[in-house]
């Protein structure tokens, strides 16, 4: 048993198991004298306890069993699967390939032959003809004149009867003339954009045939500026 006296009762425990080497909660201890600060400095009062080793704790502690370490499971060892069999890059049970090669030679046995004949004559005239769809481009000329004008004759725009004719053998030419027909052009051209568009999904989608859209002579006006354009630029370059 120790006497030991501080300034705080915490300090006097810190020296108290300092002293005899254990924790604090192994000690048993009696407050002899509380702390007091006194009063402007005088009468102070330190702490003042006993402490000794409680024997009763140490037994407590000695006598908790030890943790035993879990066992290990015994680890079985992995079964080793037979290797699969590729065929054709393609991942196939063992017993599914022996099955297939049973069966393939009792069809060879019976006389069953898989191999594939290329005898047969190959006409390729006759597919590239099959294959070729000519287009009569004066009837879809009249049946697209015929439902182009269907189309715009509730119009507000005073224009003539639409013409619609073979351009080229893939081409139908449609020509839109009258008193309004400039009206359908547009500010630089792009009412006729997007009528050439619209007319265009159309015509090629249905007939498969292309389209050159004439409005108020606009397309002949664009190529002899784009013609004057280009004969200028070629007359600058041979000076």
């Amino acid at each position: 048993m120790i006497k030991i006296e501080a300034v705080t009762l915490e300090q006097a425990y810190k020296d108290a198991a300092a002293t005899l080497k254990c924790s604090v909660t192994e000690m048993a201890v009696e407050v002899v004298q509380a702390p007091s600060g006194g009063f402007l400095g005088l009468f102070k009062k330190p702490a003042i306890i006993v402490a000794a080793i409680d024997k009763s704790k140490l037994a407590d502690v000695e006598q908790e069993p030890a943790v035993k370490a879990p066992k290990k499971s015994e680890e079985k060892e992995p079964e080793v699967e037979p290797a699969p069999t590729f065929l054709n890059d393609t991942i196939l049970p063992t017993s599914f390939v022996s099955d297939q090669d049973e069966e393939l030679e009792e069809d060879l046995a019976s006389g069953l032959d898989y191999t594939a004949d290329y005898d047969d004559a190959f006409d390729e005239d006759n597919i590239e003809a099959a294959q070729e769809v000519s287009v009569d481009i004066d009837a879809v000329a009249v049946e697209v004149q015929k439902e182009i004008n269907d189309l715009f004759k509730l119009i507000c725009f005073e224009i003539d009867t639409i013409d619609v004719s073979p351009y080229d053998k893939e081409t139908l030419l449609i020509e839109f003339k009258g008193e309004d027909a400039a009206l359908l052009i547009g500010k630089e051209g792009y009412r006729y954009k997007a009528l050439s568009y619209m007319l265009f999904n159309w015509i090629n989608t249905k007939y498969d045939v292309q389209l050159r859209l004439e409005i108020a002579e606009f397309l002949k006006n664009q190529e002899e500026s784009v013609g004057r354009y280009l004969t200028s630029v070629c007359e600058n370059i041979d000076r």
